[in-house]
């Protein structure tokens, strides 16, 4: 009987989590179009603006994932995730019928806040999953990531034919009946025993990365998944950058490829998390996932045709194991009492390297178009991103040692 309300909290975190990241996959497509056309058809100006949101966006994450987590442990998960979510929902609709550019980036802001939620939900698995199934809950978290990146994209394309405000109605459709649903199926987790009183002092991002210290190998362990976090960015900044370049790749290729990515991902972190975790452990198979990552950034970084590239997809997916092991490994090392704040956290270390990361494998990769499309030099960002897992896998294999 015990677990059945277990499995449908899970059902609706899963849930949650595809929702939120299918309404903000369906954005992606229409938001730069919609942009140009508040500046004018500046296509300049609109990628200016465009990585100003991004910036924006990562900095919310980066301020607002610690104090949101701490209010959970605080006030329950359950109101947390529901404020959020509601929130989430009005936001897009702010953006829906924002008139200019300045509403948009307010609308971006908003959103970067309420996203913050997603801290909470790993705080939620922690409190109702046994720390040795915790890996595996933590896989089904990572796979609804990535069916939510594979099927948003594509509706928002679809749905943008229509009109580029269209995709925000949808997005703020979902969220919202999401949060109705969760209003009056999902249970608070966190038992009020076990909450602990708000501090600022521990809330704001420098004061919550000291619990990082308080605990005997949790700062490694942080560093590890900021690395990783870093490493991730190069997909996001570079990957449609220099497949255009090397390749020649349209859209629709480079979409199509992103797509059996995230297909990759879902297979590894929905269904072959729990077998791993079971035969390796989670230390294990965090150091097989960094060894995947590298070798995955290497391969990209020195294809020289699109099939090469191809070839490496499956590759880059051994890095799938990496988010379950390492938040399974971080929640075993604070109380209940913590999860919040722990994920919080961990989500503001995401919001830094967010805020590094575009900057950082642009210009490197602006710096070496110059030496021609074919030139091993073009995939200097991966190899990069290769070197930044390798230092976390020293981390890693030192604190396996110890």
């Amino acid at each position: 009987m015990v677990a059945s309300p277990r499995k449908a909290a899970l059902g609706f975190i899963f849930i949650t989590i595809l929702l939120d990241v299918l309404s903000f996959g369906i954005i992606i497509p229409v938001l730069p179009s919609l942009l140009e056309e508040m500046v004018g058809g500046d296509t300049a100006v609109a990628s200016k603006y465009y990585g100003l949101f991004g910036t924006a966006w990562a900095l919310m994450q980066f301020i607002f994932a610690p104090i949101i987590g701490s209010l959970s442990d605080r006030y329950g998960r359950r109101s947390v995730l529901l404020i959020s979510s509601f929130g989430l929902g009005l936001d897009y609709i702010l953006m829906a019928l924002a008139p200019s550019w300045p509403w948009l980036l307010l609308g971006r802001i908003l959103s970067g806040i309420t996203a913050a939620s997603f801290a909470t939900a790993g705080a939620y698995i922690a409190d109702i999953t046994p720390p040795e199934k915790r890996a595996a809950s933590y896989g089904l978290f990572g796979a609804a990531f990535g069916l939510g990146f594979v099927l948003g994209p594509a509706l928002g394309g679809i749905l943008g034919e229509y009109g580029l405000r269209l995709p925000f109605w949808v997005a703020a459709f979902l969220t919202l009946a999401n949060a109705m649903y969760g209003y009056f199926i999902l249970p608070e987790s966190l038992p009020k025993e076990s909450r602990r009183n708000f501090s600022w002092a521990k809330a704001n991002p420098v004061g919550s990365f000291k619990l990082l210290k308080s605990h005997p190998g949790l700062l490694g362990l942080a560093f590890i998944g900021f690395l990783n976090q870093l490493a991730h960015q190069v997909l996001q900044n570079v990957f449609v950058l220099y497949s255009k370049f090397r390749f020649e790749w349209t859209p629709l290729t480079v979409g199509l490829t992103l797509g059996a990515v995230g297909v990759c991902s879902i297979v590894v972190q929905g269904a072959l998390v729990r077998p791993m975790v079971r035969t390796f452990g989670e230390r294990r198979m965090l150091i097989t996932a960094l060894l995947f990552g590298m070798a995955g950034f290497i391969w990209f970084g020195g294809s020289l045709s699109p099939i090469a590239m191809w070839i490496g997809i499956p590759i880059l997916a051994g890095m799938g194991f990496f988010t379950p092991a390492w938040q399974a490994m971080l929640s075993h090392k604070v109380g209940p009492s913590e999860q919040g704040q722990l994920q919080g956290t961990s989500s503001s270390l995401a919001g830094v390297a967010g805020m590094i990361g575009p900057s950082l494998f642009t210009s490197i990769f602006a710096a070496v178009v110059p030496y021609g499309s074919q030139s091993l030099y073009v995939g200097s960002p991966f190899f990069l991103a290769a070197a930044f897992l390798l230092v976390a896998l020293v981390i890693a294999i030192g604190q396996r040692k110890k």
